[in-house]
């Protein structure tokens, strides 16, 4: 007589260590799946909606200036710590995750128009409408005071921006020209000019460091090696650039935040076309900072939105906005990739999520690994045209809004034009891409 019996083998399904992976039996054979994709269908349509529910990216703001915010300075070992510079002079240090205020300084005498921090993060550097180069203390050491400036340079001319090299003891600042400094000397040991009237920012490079880039009043955007006597290229857009910022990633690539509400990627061995041109933007363009990833950047502009940006891609992935916020002046991404803070010239400092839907407590391992298999799923069908359209709407301001209309239409009639142009001139006309439009000359 035979007897059929269950035989299990513990080995085929028990793990020989916590650390090891279960073991699930599954057989890969689409004829016994046939439901397969509309079922994952169904779950990413699900999760688009909940991402889009639980999307909610304000967190808090920071107030206690009395007049705009001017400029912001991460601190490189402190994740927590915050720097802020107003327009009347006053320097604010905020820990970040309290929401508290640990200490405040009047810094200089108007505006502090830029800080950047040392390469062993001990010190802090600002410069203002005084002309003064300031050098500030960053950590109570042996009874030192924060409030109280290591050193100060008094220099000839305003200076409008700041930058510290990666791994020596020298600044670099712009104003009425391109200045290097030694942190040891009253005086430039070297100057870079080339026609322009004022600078109004200087990056160094965080890969090649080396190399810095400024943006020119005569809409052009100027690159330097330190260890040549002078420049190396310009471009000149159709418009000025206001500020700069490099991949810290990439050593080539930097973004330009333009007056004519794009920003503009370039590669700096080719300077000729753009990488890509950012819009959405619906007015001028004031400051652009990098995630520390490199794959995206933020963007703060006088339309009173801050918008997140892929690297790659031409328009934005999200906006944020609120009912309150003003004319925004500066914006920040934080070190660890999670947060940016902004800053506005009604004298606040928000704090937002650089991933709207990001759940801020604890995550456990189960539900972060479904959170990656709906973000794949949602990657997979996002250009299904209901889940397209859930995942790409946001609501914008009413203002906003209408500007982005009138401009579109604004385009439309410019492209109607250009191609009556060409339909009705004998003489056919070259085409001309948008890309090359921006750029007037490259020298």
């Amino acid at each position: 007589m035979k007897v059929k019996v269950l035989v299990r083998n513990p080995d085929d399904y028990l793990r020989e260590t916590k650390q090891d992976i279960h073991k699930l039996p599954r057989n890969y054979d689409p004829a016994l799946h046939p439901l397969e994709a509309p079922r994952e269908y169904t779950r990413a349509m699900n999760a688009v909606k909940l991402s889009r529910v639980f999307a909610m990216p304000f967190i808090g703001c920071l107030d206690g200036h009395r007049d705009g915010v001017s400029c912001l300075g991460k601190h490189p070992s402190r994740l927590s710590w915050l720097y802020s510079g107003a327009c009347d002079g006053e320097m604010k240090l905020w820990d970040v995750s309290r929401r508290k205020l640990l200490c405040t300084i009047q810094a200089h005498d108007g505006f502090v128009r830029a800080m950047t921090f040392c390469q062993d993060s001990g010190s802090l550097y600002t410069v203002g409408d005084d002309k003064l180069i300031k050098q500030w203390r960053t950590e109570a050491t042996d009874g030192s005071d924060l409030k109280t400036p290591v050193n100060t340079i008094l220099t000839k001319s305003m200076l409008t921006g700041i930058s510290h090299h990666r791994s020596k003891p020298i600044l670099a600042t712009c104003g009425e020209a391109c200045n290097l400094w030694e942190n040891t000397r009253a005086q430039p040991i070297k100057t870079f000019q080339w026609g322009v009237d004022s600078l109004q920012s200087v990056k160094f490079n965080q890969v090649e460091e080396n190399v810095l880039a400024a943006c020119g009043s005569d809409r052009s955007i100027i690159l330097y090696d330190m260890r040549e006597s002078v420049p190396l290229r310009k471009v000149i857009l159709k418009m000025r650039s206001n500020t700069v910022c490099w991949n810290p990633m990439e050593a080539f690539i930097f973004t330009a935040a333009n007056e004519d509400y794009n920003l503009y990627t370039f590669d700096m061995r080719n300077l000729n076309l753009p990488l890509n041109i950012h819009q959405d933007h619906v007015s001028a363009v004031i400051d652009v900072d990098y995630s520390p990833t490199g794959k995206e950047f933020v963007s703060a502009s006088y339309d009173k939105t801050v918008r997140i940006y892929e690297a790659n891609k031409s328009h934005s992935r999200d906006i944020y906005h609120t009912k309150r916020m003003q004319r925004l002046t500066t914006i920040a991404w934080s070190l660890d990739d999670r947060f940016v803070y902004s800053g506005s010239d009604e004298m606040n400092i928000r704090i937002w999520k650089a991933r709207a839907a990001e759940k801020l407590g604890v995550v456990k391992p189960r539900e972060r690994t479904a959170l990656r298999v709906n973000a794949k799923l949602v990657t997979k069908f996002v250009h299904h045209p209901e889940i397209k359209r859930i995942h790409r709407h946001r609501h914008v301001p009413k203002h906003v809004y209408n500007a982005r209309n009138e401009l579109r239409s604004g385009r439309i009639a410019a492209q109607r034009k250009e191609f009556n142009v060409r339909t009705h001139t004998k003489r056919p006309l070259p085409h001309v891409t948008e890309k090359e439009k921006a750029v007037v000359s490259e020298q």
